[in-house]
C-alpha cells in the first residue's frame, strides 16, 4: 500500500468520525432547527459528486467516505424536510 493510499484511508476515517456523531445526534433527537437546508443540500450534492469522482478515478477512500456521508445526509435531509413540512402544517 502506497503512502498516498494510507493517507487517503486515514482522511476517510477522520471524515467519517467527524461527521457521524452529528448525524447520529440529529437522527436520535430529530432536532434540525440549526440546519440550513440550502447549505446542507449543497454539501450532500458535493458528497454525491465525490462518490462519482472516487469511482471514476478508482480512489476508494474518497468513494467510501462519501457514500457513507451521502447516506447520512439523505437521512438527515429527510428528517429536516419532515420537520419543516410538519411545522408549516401545524400552524
Amino acid at each position: 500500500m502506497e503512502l498516498s493510499e494510507i493517507i487517503g484511508w486515514l482522511a476517510s476515517i477522520s471524515m467519517i468520525c467527524g461527521y457521524m456523531p452529528q448525524a447520529i445526534a440529529t437522527i436520535r433527537t430529530r432536532d434540525t432547527d440549526g440546519i440550513a437546508l440550502p447549505t446542507f443540500c449543497m454539501l450532500g450534492l458535493g458528497s454525491i459528486f465525490f462518490v462519482i469522482q472516487g469511482i471514476l478515478i478508482s480512489n476508494w477512500p474518497l468513494a467510501v467516505t462519501n457514500i457513507i456521508t451521502t447516506v447520512c445526509s439523505v437521512i438527515v435531509f429527510g428528517i429536516k424536510l419532515h420537520n419543516d413540512y410538519g411545522k408549516k402544517h401545524r400552524k
